[in-house]
């Protein structure tokens, strides 16, 4: 077109949109309308588009969850979920910049995928199960999802939720293998996706990213049918410094993950993007500051990476984006999937954890859990050289930063389920005395730590 049809207009934008344009400053090319028809296509399409969003909110069905979806980012991490969008698109805008108008395109619908797919997978939230009338559904088709982060206490935590709940159908184990058959009362169908009762399914160790987009397939296929199921995620976290010196003496031990497949947006992570730390079959006998030294040893900031949806930051192409608004975006969306799971709790907070899971899902342990903090990796990290302490604390600063949201988090869901409940103080003091099981009256969770994960696969 020729020159004069054209404006230049510079917009000043605010804080909320520089993740998008990092600039802050939008040049916008102003088009002077050639004809009344291109006016009425723009205002086709705008009632077009209000129509589609007006279903959306409108509409009853679960499938069509975007009103309920609203509400719960609202009440949970809608500021973090709102960085999510704009870094994600303005990504998508450099791939195709970078490309060509097909490889762009191809790049933006991959990108809103994964946006949709935050919403469309992550499974009913803690806001879903606040209802007075809500129930899990043992005889439908309600599942729950652990997404077990190594060296948190999951081996502990997954053996009581195979072993110790009150049902009216136990758990079926099978002493000569770590496999259980949790069935639902009246029919051979998993009501629970984990390690000790379908296996590891969705690969070792599978994180948010994996499991979302694995879970319901794999349930399909070992099923022989296609079910319309309510998922409800649940994970453990614990104080980072902690957990990080727990993988390390693991890992010195001989322990690797190998199994784990690192699967995001249809492919495994490459050799070129998650390159070994070591060769050989292991890492026996590795001093501390080689582990730490590893760019690509995923035990840093693990707790992040695996609750957060990695489809918005490139997968594992770290050259996707600029390391500090890769982190960003990875903190965000850790934090959101974590405060719209079903469940979630914290290694170091062991009764109100349990307290917590029991009225989410008015469930009953059938044990108490019992609290010592005197792990064998809290003495290592008393024993850390400050300079050490100073570098694993750098290593770790997202999950630093994640885990105090997460007690924040845990500390209000407690005190809310705490207010609702007229026999609290009764409650609490007997937590798991319901019955004792094969003479067992209590279970230490942190000693089980160290010992139980020293032989987690």
């Amino acid at each position: 077109m020729p020159g004069d049809m054209h404006k230049n207009v510079s917009v000043q934008v605010d804080s909320d949109f520089a993740l998008l344009l990092p600039s802050g400053v939008y040049e916008i090319k102003k088009m002077e309308p050639r004809s009344k028809i291109r006016t009425i296509i723009v205002f086709c399409l705008f009632l077009a588009i209000a129509g589609i969003i007006g279903f959306g909110y409108f509409c009853q069905d679960q499938v069509c969850a975007l009103s309920k979806r609203a509400v719960i980012l609202q009440s949970s991490d809608m500021m973090a979920y709102n960085e999510l969008q704009p870094v994600a698109l303005h990504q998508a805008g450099n791939n195709n910049n970078n490309n060509n108008n097909a490889g762009g395109s191809t790049a933006i619908a991959s990108k809103a995928s994964a946006l949709q797919n935050i919403i469309a997978n992550a499974g009913l939230s803690y806001e879903d199960v606040l209802n007075d009338d809500f129930q899990f559904d043992m005889d439908g088709h309600d599942v729950m999802v652990f997404l077990h982060i190594q060296k948190t206490g999951g081996t502990s935590f997954g053996r009581h939720l195979v072993r110790d709940l009150d049902l009216k159908r136990p758990c079926e184990c099978q002493r000569q293998r770590k496999r259980c058959y949790c069935f639902r009362p009246h029919r051979n169908e998993n009501w629970l996706f984990s390690r000790y009762s379908t296996g590891w399914k969705c690969g070792l160790h599978a994180d948010w990213t994996e499991l979302t987009s694995c879970v319901d397939v794999e349930l399909d296929k070992n099923e022989g049918e296609t079910a319309k199921r309510r998922y409800f995620y649940i994970s453990l976290l614990r104080e980072p410094i902690s957990r990080y010196m727990s993988e390390y003496r693991h890992v010195r031990r001989g322990a690797t993950w190998k199994g784990s497949r690192h699967w995001c947006l249809g492919r495994q992570a490459t050799a070129v993007e998650l390159p070994p730390c070591y060769k050989g079959k292991d890492w026996l006998d590795v001093d501390l500051d080689q582990f730490a030294g590893c760019e690509s040893n995923l035990a840093a900031n693990r707790q992040t990476r695996m609750l957060a949806d990695l489809a918005l930051v490139g997968c594992y192409n770290k050259s996707s984006m600029p390391a500090h608004e890769r982190d960003r975006v990875m903190l965000a969306s850790a934090k959101r999937n974590l405060a719209a799971m079903a469940y979630f709790g914290l290694t170091e907070y062991q009764k109100m954890s349990q307290y917590i899971f029991e009225e989410t899902f008015n469930l009953r342990f059938a044990i108490p859990f019992e609290q010592h903090n005197a792990t064998i990796s809290a003495a290592a990290v008393t024993n850390l050289r400050p300079d050490q302490r100073r570098r694993i604390e750098k290593l770790n600063g997202l999950d630093i930063e994640l885990y105090a949201f997460a007690k924040n988090l845990l500390f209000q869901r407690f005190e809310h389920l705490k207010a609702k409940d007229a026999n609290f103080e009764q409650r609490f003091a007997n937590l798991g005395n319901i019955f004792y099981k094969q003479g067992i009256t209590e279970f230490n969770w942190d000693s089980n730590i160290e010992d139980a994960l020293s032989t987690d696969h």
